[in-house]
């Protein structure tokens, strides 16, 4: 099986499975579905990442809503098989031992795509690089750029070990990994007596025609970068440095640039963000694959078993989903009904609320993060009093964790449950802790309509709203990432803010206007008064988009276009 594979998916990390803490959200999230829709469509991948035995961390929320993080608690033995042998790498010059897991993804039809964790707590490292592993975006600049050497160098190195000895294709899931790099570059380095000019002998377009690069980025200040004084004490003088200076930036090492000088292929998440990504870097080919979401993995049991009925072979070809409308619309209504009595449920054991089965209800969940906007909905609490008074009672679920150093984000979940508290006597509002892939799938499957409300253009694609297509729940969002391209008015949800109006100071209030005016006369009114007019939203939500924003479209295209071109 070693021999065959001929793609290597390097991420930071991987939502693979519910028990595996190694991911933190959306691209984690992604790469996990990725690599299933590898298995499913027996693409000859393996995928190299990096095994945190803290996770991300665990969340825990007073009744004021200050965010508490708790190490993960779980055990690599339980989940994965260990493997031999090791390989190291080199920190601030020391030899730090590598070794690894594996994890196996089983495609629908039996075919097998290796996950290969890697680990430095091993007891012949030092204290510090045996925490090396441990925490997924954690710990200082340090910490992360030797992280970085491990995942990208480190992992190289491994996938050579354990026999993975004819990659065609590097594929780097955003800068993180781009230190792969240099590790190729020494490895297809020219011998000095063919050139005889050790500048001539990096072999730079040899390495540029084995990557792929997928950046998920849409500001400059989102990218990582390393002072060279950082990268000489903890790299060393991998490659000569002028070299390195000129593919990963004068300035600093910038793992973006790094990515885009040495990739033939590079590619942003959707057509909008690639256009913003053309922009931030105009001297580089910039092209478009818009995300997905694995199919099978994000739909609840009750559209699967309706899907499995009208829809046969769905699982292998999700671009049949486009026949939803052959579904009758009561057994629609009625997988929804049982999917948001799960959900309800849930929140009030969890919380007391008494939250009821047939009150509209809208969900936000995603990283607390300001740009997301999870507080836009609360411009004018009055207003949204008003709303439910007179038009229709509605109810709303949030989730989501902060990064531990995002105070900003951290104050968000703060605010919320500011205002949960005083709407509590006009509006049932619950904020859920300890977002995951679990709740995550209970809450896009069981909500009446899914709100997205970042600041155009910070939202590359976003793929919660995919989710929801998934369980025929329609999308009410901003205009930016997927939703551009998924977003038909009134046929697969709404729309807030228009797609060509640039931000502006007053945005806020503007979109929260155009949030009310849209719930009040159009999305309300229909859900209680016009029953089946809503379900065929629901139907074209599934039609027109889940067919479409999936990850085995997604890997199709890179197959056609990056891995075999």
């Amino acid at each position: 099986m070693d021999s065959e594979r001929k793609i290597a998916y390097f991420t930071m990390e991987i939502g693979i499975d519910q028990h595996l803490p190694t991911y933190s959200g959306g691209l984690g999230i992604l790469a996990g579905d990725t690599v299933r829709s590898f298995a499913d469509l027996k693409v000859p991948v393996v995928g190299v990442t990096l095994l945190y035995r803290k996770g991300y961390f665990s969340q825990k929320l007073d009744k004021d809503g200050n965010q508490k993080e708790l190490p993960f608690k779980w055990n690599p033995e339980d989940y994965l098989q260990l493997l031999s042998p090791n390989v190291s790498v080199e920190i601030e010059g020391r030899k730090v031992v590598v070794m690894a897991w594996q994890y196996v993804v089983v495609g629908v039809s039996g075919f097998k795509v290796p996950i290969i964790f890697l680990d430095t707590d091993v007891k012949d490292n030092s204290e510090y690089d045996r925490t090396l592993t441990h925490s997924l975006y954690g710990g200082d600049s340090k910490y992360r750029l030797s992280q970085e050497i491990v995942l990208g160098i480190g992992g190289v190195r491994m996938l050579y070990v354990l026999g993975y000895r004819d990659i065609k294709k590097y594929h780097m899931n955003e800068g993180h990994p781009s230190l792969l790099t240099l590790e190729l570059l020494k490895r297809y380095k020219k011998n000095i007596e063919e050139t005889w000019d050790e500048r001539l002998a990096w072999n730079v377009d040899a390495v540029r025609e084995l990557c792929v690069f997928t950046t998920h980025t849409p500001v400059p200040a989102g990218h990582d970068k390393f002072s060279y004084d950082l990268v000489w004490n903890v790299l060393g003088e991998f490659i000569p440095f002028d070299l390195l200076k000129k593919l990963g930036g004068q300035d600093s090492l910038n793992m973006t640039y790094l990515a885009l000088n040495c990739s033939k292929f590079v590619n942003g998440v959707a057509k909008k963000h690639s256009e913003v990504s053309q922009q931030m870097f105009p001297q580089y080919s910039v092209g478009s694959i818009t995300n997905g979401v694995h199919s099978y993995a994000w739909t609840c049991q009750e559209y699967r078993d309706l899907y499995d009925k009208y829809i046969p072979g769905w699982t292998k070809d999700p671009f049949t989903l486009r026949h939803a409308a052959s579904i009758p619309k009561p057994e629609i209504w009625n997988a929804h009904c049982q999917a948001k009595k799960r959900l309800i449920d849930y929140v009030n054991k969890e919380t007391n609320i008494g939250m009821d089965y047939k009150t509209f209800t809208m969900g936000f969940a995603r990283r607390s993060a300001t740009y997301k906007r999870s507080t836009l909905v609360f411009t004018n609490p009055k207003k949204l009093v008003e709303i439910a008074k007179k038009v229709g009672k509605f109810q709303i679920i949030f989730a989501g964790k902060a990064h531990p150093q995002d105070e900003p984000g951290k104050y968000l979940i703060k605010k919320i449950h500011q205002h949960i508290k005083e709407l509590k006597n006009e509006i049932k509002i619950v904020y859920l802790e300890e977002y995951n892939m679990e709740l995550g799938k209970l809450i896009t499957s069981g909500v009446d309509i899914w709100l997205n409300n970042p600041k155009r253009p910070m939202e590359a694609s976003g793929t919660s709203g995919m989710k929801a297509s998934h369980n025929g729940i329609p999308n009410f969002s901003i205009l930016d990432g997927w939703w551009i391209e998924g977003h038909i008015e009134g046929i697969t949800g709404w729309s807030i803010g228009e797609k060509g109006k640039l931000d502006q100071d007053d945005l806020d209030e503007k979109n929260a206007e155009e949030f009310y005016a849209k719930l009040k006369t159009t999305i309300l009114p229909m859900y209680y008064q016009r029953e089946w007019q809503w379900v065929d939203i629901m139907q074209c939500s599934i039609a027109f988009n889940a067919s479409f924003f999936n990850t085995h479209r997604m890997v199709q295209q890179y197959i056609s276009n990056a891995y075999f071109d």
